[in-house]
């Protein structure tokens, strides 16, 4: 996987993407916006935004920045911020999510919904997350990660090799992402059709670099 090939991937998943991954990611969506209880004045950013299905989701009061490397994907997300009168939508910018622009500290709450699959570095995305977090802040990771199933477990590892095809990795196992990508992660929830999907919610630490491994959901 590089940028490249994910600009490709979803050039091409753009025109239908509500179509194929609207209705059957949206209970994720609304999930994760729930779990981030939102305050008046709350600066997000929302990692991978993509066509906006989420922006809805956000209580006016907030102020939502949203990036995403496929300018496709991002031109369809304008048009629903004007088309809704989204007013809580603050920006919407074409970047990539390993290098991101902003200063440090900038957010108040950092999500990433289905992007850690996609990433070429997940790591590095998780710590782009980190520095552009308050100290304190939260960050939320909504993703698909290798079942413990052995069936679909093996099913995944054989699409593991067409990854660059499919636009994204199938066999992220989620101990090995949490380890590597220094999450402090606070609880765990599952998440759309089959609870096939996890949600994670994680404290931005000071470094970034100090995870205390996985909790199950209260």
């Amino acid at each position: 996987m590089d940028l490249e090939a994910i600009r490709k991937t979803y050039r091409r998943y753009a025109p239908r993407y509500d179509l194929y991954f609207g209705p059957m990611f949206q209970p994720g969506r609304r999930a994760v916006v729930q779990r981030m209880h939102c305050r008046p004045g709350d600066r997000i950013l929302e990692v991978g935004v993509g066509t906006g299905l989420s922006l809805p989701l956000y209580p006016p009061g907030v102020r939502v920045v949203g990036i995403d490397i496929s300018p496709e994907m991002l031109a369809s997300a304008r048009r629903r911020t004007a088309r809704m009168q989204l007013g809580q939508v603050a920006d919407l910018r074409v970047m990539d999510a390993e290098s991101m622009e902003f200063d440090d500290d900038s957010f108040d709450k950092v999500v990433a919904m289905y992007v850690v699959s996609v990433a070429p570095q997940p790591a590095r995305l998780v710590s782009e997350m980190h520095r552009v977090c308050k100290p304190g802040g939260e960050l939320f990771i909504v993703n698909h990660f290798h079942s413990p199933n052995p069936i679909i477990g093996r099913v995944e590892n054989w699409l593991a090799p067409l990854a660059r095809l499919l636009g994204f990795h199938p066999d992220i196992r989620l101990d090995a992402f949490v380890r590597e990508a220094g999450l402090e992660v606070i609880d765990t929830q599952s998440v759309n059709l089959f609870g096939y999907w996890k949600m994670l919610r994680a404290l931005n630490t000071k470094d970034g670099h100090s995870a205390t491994g996985l909790q199950a959901a209260g």
